[in-house]
């Protein structure tokens, strides 16, 4: 039995599977709507759809570095239990290393990359129909070059810092450096790499914030301009000093910044070495989670 594009996007609403997945049900249903309706519920992908809204927020994030290539993943799940499980890391590692081999442009051309003979779309799947969760990918970064990973608390927070020098990948004490620097990046959280990182609309509203608050400071409010500009161009420093990472004072030694250990650490391996990106990664960052309020859900049942 024939079937067309109609009769594909009409499965999808009914079931709330993706257009792939109707379409392969159709064939393997040869057309029937309602054998491919069946087809999809056994494989489980209808009851996976219908999870696809609920609230993923847990998760884990896998950092990796391999062959010269950095990346970092974060793979959501909606309870801990699952997040923590085995099962549930390696998939992360196996879709971390699909990222890095082949080099997606996002989530969505991730999801349709092969590996295996499987699409990391069902290898995501495949685990679903374990643990009946919702599963997604959310994100991921991949860097080029000499690159460091770092996993802070089990895949709570990844962070992956790039250099660039003329020192080897793998000489112990520049993947030393990184790792500090990493664990600087994990524990500080640093907004920008350094002072012309930071876009120029940002100082100018962080001026405008700080002149607004002296001007309702009984204190200040009378002060010539011109010192309240030098006040202002003090904390535009602090400001610089407490969200750069390179600024930042370092925390296993606070006599010195990020910038000036990095320095420290090139002159004693005697090369080159430039600190030229990062990025920090912390799992469900932004995503509003739900809470239940029991008390409200057994007073509704009483009514």
């Amino acid at each position: 039995m024939a079937f067309t594009a109609k009769d594909v996007q009409a499965l999808r609403e009914k079931t709330g599977c993706g257009m792939m997945d109707c379409k392969k049900a159709l064939v393997e249903c040869d057309g029937n709507m309602d054998a491919a309706a069946d087809y999809l519920r056994e494989k489980g992908l209808a009851s996976q759809a219908k999870k696809a809204s609920r609230i993923a927020a847990e998760g884990t994030v896998c950092a990796i570095c391999e062959n010269g290539v950095g990346v970092a993943v974060e793979l959501n799940a909606e309870t801990d239990f699952v997040a923590g499980g085995d099962e549930f890391k390696e998939l992360a590692l196996k879709v971390a290393k699909v990222i890095a081999a082949q080099n997606p442009a996002d989530v969505d051309a991730l999801n349709a990359c092969v590996e295996n003979g499987q699409t990391v779309e069902e290898m995501v799947q495949e685990l679903f129909l374990k643990v009946r969760e919702n599963i997604k990918i959310r994100r991921f970064v991949r860097f080029e070059g000499k690159v460091v990973n770092y996993v802070h608390a089990g895949g709570k927070i990844g962070v992956l810092v790039k250099f660039e020098g003329d020192v080897a990948d793998d000489n112990a004490d520049f993947i030393t450096m990184g790792k500090n620097v990493a664990m600087q990046i994990a524990a500080m959280n640093p907004s920008y790499l350094d002072q012309a990182s930071v876009p120029a609309e940002v100082i100018e509203k962080e001026k405008e914030i700080l002149i607004a608050q002296m001007k309702e400071d009984p204190k200040m409010a009378n002060k010539p301009d011109a010192v309240l500009g030098k006040i202002v161009e003090g904390k535009i420093g602090k400001y610089y000093k407490e969200n750069c990472l390179v600024e930042q004072a370092f925390v296993m030694d606070g006599d010195i910044n990020v910038g000036k250990y990095i320095a420290n650490c090139a002159k004693e391996i005697g090369a080159d070495i430039k600190l030229v990106d990062f990025v920090r990664m912390e799992k469900g960052e932004g995503i509003e989670k739900r809470v239940d309020d029991f008390a409200a859900e057994v007073a509704s049942m009483v009514k």
